[in-house]
């Protein structure tokens, strides 16, 4: 039924402004807005719909958006000078390091960060 179709994924903050800048000025990527709402235009012609939900927003608790990069050290480190703070977490399954980068050896190496709305995002060598 839907296999022709272009499906395509969204997610919701509660501050439409702040959010364009966040994905476009700090992340880089190719943003658009109409009707109140962003599409964030991703490599490979997939979009994601970001949409306002005001103070009834709940940010998600599981990763919304992954970004595939060569080097997470690398990208960790551009992105906190770019202002972003990375996540640490000391659980019995899941340790990050000083950096906020999960270094598992079953695992690709990862790091998760916020968007100023709390949703969880992350960079993952690829």
């Amino acid at each position: 039924m839907f296999k022709d179709t272009h499906a395509f994924s969204g997610f919701s903050v509660d501050d439409i402004p702040r959010a364009k800048t966040f994905y476009n000025q700090i992340l880089g990527l190719n943003v658009t807005e109409e009707n109140g709402m962003l599409t964030l235009h991703l490599a490979g012609g997939a979009n994601v719909l970001v949409y306002p939900k005001g103070a009834q927003h709940t940010p998600a608790s599981f990763t919304i958006l992954n970004f595939p990069v060569d080097n997470v050290d690398r990208a960790v480190d551009e992105l906190t000078r770019r202002g972003v703070t990375f996540e640490r977490y000391n659980q019995p399954d899941l340790k990050t390091d000083e950096k906020g980068i999960a270094r598992d050896s079953g695992a690709p190496t990862i790091a998760w960060f916020k968007d100023p709305a709390g949703n969880i995002l992350s960079v993952m060598e690829s």
